[in-house]
């Protein structure tokens, strides 16, 4: 069981403080997003800032190097199964287009002044918009897979757009996604999606809970688990 605080931050832009019962000790990792915490339960905010504070200048360090740059024409997202690209072209606003090789791009009018901070702001949505798109058709197809390949069913899907947690289930069998997923390598994707169907089964995250993942995943949960920690997106 975890939980979750946002803290906004002068240097990382925001702190994601996560609780998590496992832990020990607090430990930090910065994300081109901001800043990343795990602590462990009953842990003050006070006190985390004081452990984040003695190494900021470090952290800070590390952060400036794979902070996202500003979106521009140079910008490019080439996941497995989603791809996007930046153009300008002779319109009057912004747009979101599919190509027919699949390809999301985003057309800006020609004179767009890209260090704006609205123009980024606006940008952003629409690259949100765009992985919504391509996940509404994605993802469904790929869920009903795994659901009926294991047997485990769902009462319903919702995509999100929520960057912090990767997917949900609800106590009713209902299972939402984020549309970041399809910046995932596949074999995470389907991760995400099995430990959900898991969820519909097993709500909590007890030893009967693992097993099952287990199961699904050639006894690879936890190192899957892992690897998904660890992965930084491209947007």
């Amino acid at each position: 069981m975890s939980t979750q605080r946002i803290l906004q931050d002068k240097d990382f832009g925001r702190i994601v403080i996560r609780t998590r019962s496992t832990s020990r000790n607090i430990s930090m990792r910065v994300k081109k997003d901001g800043l990343y915490v795990t602590v462990p339960p009953y842990s003050k905010t006070d006190r985390i800032m004081q452990v984040l504070d003695e190494y900021r200048s470090r952290l800070l360090e590390s952060y400036n190097k794979i902070a996202a740059k500003p979106i521009d024409t140079s910008f490019r997202i080439d996941a497995p199964c989603f791809k996007l690209t930046v153009h300008t072209g002779n319109i009057n606003c912004f747009a979101v287009r599919r190509e027919e090789e699949g390809v999301m791009k985003i057309i800006c009018p020609v004179d767009t002044d890209f260090s704006r901070q609205d123009v980024q702001k606006l940008l952003q949505a629409a690259i949100v918009r765009a992985l919504k798109k391509s996940a509404a058709s994605f993802l469904p197809p790929l869920l009903s897979f795994w659901s009926e390949k294991y047997g485990l069913k769902f009462k319903g899907l919702s995509i999100t757009g929520a960057k912090t947690r990767w997917g949900s289930c609800s106590s009713r069998g209902k299972i939402s996604l984020s549309c970041y997923l399809m910046l995932l390598p596949v074999h995470l994707m389907d991760y995400v999606i099995l430990h959900e169907l898991a969820h519909t089964r097993e709500m909590n995250h007890g030893p009967q809970f693992w097993e099952l993942l287990n199961n699904m995943t050639d006894g690879n949960a936890l190192l899957l688990r892992s690897q998904l920690r660890k992965f930084t997106t491209a947007f």
